[in-house]
Parts: C-alpha cells; structure tokens; sequence
C-alpha cells in the first residue's frame, strides 16, 4: 500500500500522519490576550528543539473544517508568552475535557478542573495540577500555510522550569519513573509511559561503536539474533576477545551437550546470547558467541 497525499482530502491526510507519526508529547499551553482572558489549551504538535537556546515548539493548526484559528494562536499573537505544561496520566482526562472549543473568554481552567497559579516572568498562569511547567517567551509565530490543516509553529524560549519535588532522586535529579508523560496517538488512541514499558538504550558517546558490518558473518548472518540484538553487539568499541576467565555454567553445558553438532551447537549459543542481551549483558553475549569454535 502507498499513499499519495496530494490525492488526499486533509482530514483523511491528518488521519494518516497522526496515526503513524506517534507517540507525540502534549504540550498544555496557558495564554492570555490583551483584555487578560486566559486560555488553555492542549497541542500534539509539540517538541523540544535546541537546548541552547532552549526552545520548544507547538503548533495550533488552523481548523480542517472551517479553516478558523483557534485562540491561543490569537493570544500568542497579542500577547507573545506562554506557560507550558507538561501532561501527565493523573491529569489526562481533564486535559482532553480542555480541548473542547469553549467560547472566547470562557476559562478552561474552571472548565476542566484545574488551578491557576501566577507565574514568576511572565503574564500567562501556570497549572498547579501538573508536576513540570515551562515559562516561556514566544521569539516567531511561523505560518505554514493558510488551508484548514495548516500548522504555526509557535517557537517559545523556556525561561525557567518549574519541577515539582515528587519527581526528584536523592541527588535532585529527575527520576523517568516519576513523572508518566501521556503522549497522543491517532484517533482516541493515547499511552501512557510507566515503569511497565521503559527501557534503555546505551547510546554511543565519544567512541565510535565496531558497526554490524564487520561483525562475523556468522553473527551478522544469524538466523536468531535479531537486527536489535545486533545493533547491542556493534555498539562495542573494539571486537571482543576470549576472556579464559569467564566462567558460564549454562555455556559449559551447552557445549558439552551440542559438540558433536556444530550448527546445533551455534544455534543454542545463539539463543543463550539473545537471552542474556535482552538482560543488557552484552559483554556475556560476547563471551558465548565467541565460544563457538
């Protein structure tokens, strides 16, 4: 299947890309017009740019149905500040309940739920219900098109953040664990991030990882190990050696066992390896893929 977009209507377009282009974080921004009305609204359209400066970046498209701006694009215009706040699974509900197209000058706040709690540098208030908020000066309001559908990049430099203790380790840093982001998907589709679905990835730093094209072909080749798995065995900085130190029960039977019968023997070691690199033992991974003769 391929799609063509300029063959699409843009609701069909915006089905597309907001199903596919997922999970997306929700940005909850508090404007304020020049009469002082203050709106808060929520956008997927949003993601951190640059940390120096630090920028972030949301965009209040223009309405498929009738082509009308919404009003935090309004408020930014004549006001350009904003508070952002980060969405989290205990405020999800109340977030979506504050989507709704409230007439101008009716407060979201009282709306959904939420407290209003005066910022420090700027004019817009911030949400006391949510653990992270963001004060923000908007540097450019970016049209990208004047069609229902078209996004404005609303480009914000933070301020200062605001971190509710909850979220901090001993040594005051932020524990991912902590905070639960929600993030949008397509339709009514959302996720949610807790300690059920985390993981991590070492990233390489200053040194270059081996690559999986000079990875052994019959490593590179395997029929078990997966692109992942492979990805975790290149990512070393130089091609391991045989440690005559490591000591493996589980190899040692393996061997003993399957000697006779060097591809079974090369599979079950394959296996094991795949084990122990889903337990993020990639140095053991090593030492048994290398035990194959």
């Amino acid at each position: 299947m391929f799609i063509d977009l300029a063959n699409l209507k843009p609701a069909e377009k915006q089905y597309y890309l907001q199903h596919i282009i997922a999970p997306r974080p929700i940005c909850f921004a508090s404007t304020i017009d020049h009469a002082g009305n203050v709106n808060l609204s929520p956008f997927s359209f949003f993601n951190l740019f640059s940390s120096n400066p630090p920028i972030v970046i949301f965009s209040p498209a223009r309405r498929v149905r009738d082509n009308t701006e919404k009003h935090t694009l309004e408020n930014v215009r004549e006001v350009p500040e904003v508070a952002i706040s980060i969405v989290t699974y205990d405020m999800v509900q109340q977030v979506s309940l504050s989507s709704c197209e409230f007439p101008k000058g009716i407060s979201e706040f009282e709306k959904a739920g939420f407290t209003p709690i005066a910022s420090t540098l700027i004019r817009p208030p911030m949400v006391k219900e949510s653990k992270v908020n963001m004060e923000c000066v908007v540097k450019e309001v970016k049209p990208l098109g004047t069609e229902g559908g078209a996004g404005n990049l609303v480009i914000c430099e933070v301020l200062r953040i605001h971190i509710d203790d909850s979220l901090l380790d001993s040594n005051q840093k932020i524990d991912q664990r902590k905070l639960q982001h929600v993030a949008r998907l397509g339709g009514d589709w959302y996720c949610v991030v807790n300690e059920s679905n985390l993981f991590q990835v070492e990233k390489p730093n200053t040194k270059l990882g081996i690559g999986i094209d000079v990875l052994p072909p019959a490593i590179r080749h395997s029929s078990i190990l997966s692109g992942n798995n492979l990805g975790q065995l290149a990512n070393v900085h130089e091609m391991p050696l045989i440690d005559p130190s490591f000591d493996n029960q589980h190899l040692r039977q393996i061997i003993q066992y399957y000697s006779i019968n060097p591809v079974d023997m090369e599979r079950e070691l394959h296996i094991y390896a795949q084990q122990l690199l889903g337990e993020g033992r990639v140095q053991d991974a090593w030492q048994v893929l290398l035990a194959n003769p």
